[in-house]
């Protein structure tokens, strides 16, 4: 498992992410605090505070998928 930090601060950051993440054939979840929501749910994602970074686990070790959204690692 990987886990990074992210910041995806505006709505064309979200849709952009949750387009990248959901190609991935592996599970992927977004943790702000005590609330854990499916990376790949763009309701999910919406539904966090992500004024501030959230950390993001990737159930994989591919550090293909870090390359595919580093512009979103922080």
């Amino acid at each position: 498992m990987m886990t990074v930090k992210i910041l995806i601060d505006s709505v064309d950051k979200i849709k952009t992410f949750t387009s990248i993440i959901s190609k991935e054939d592996v599970e992927c979840e977004l943790i702000k605090g005590v609330h854990i929501v499916d990376a790949k749910s763009v309701m999910g994602v919406f539904s966090m505070d992500l004024r501030e970074p959230v950390q993001l686990n990737i159930h994989s070790s591919n550090k293909g998928i870090l390359k595919k959204i580093e512009d979103f690692i922080v």
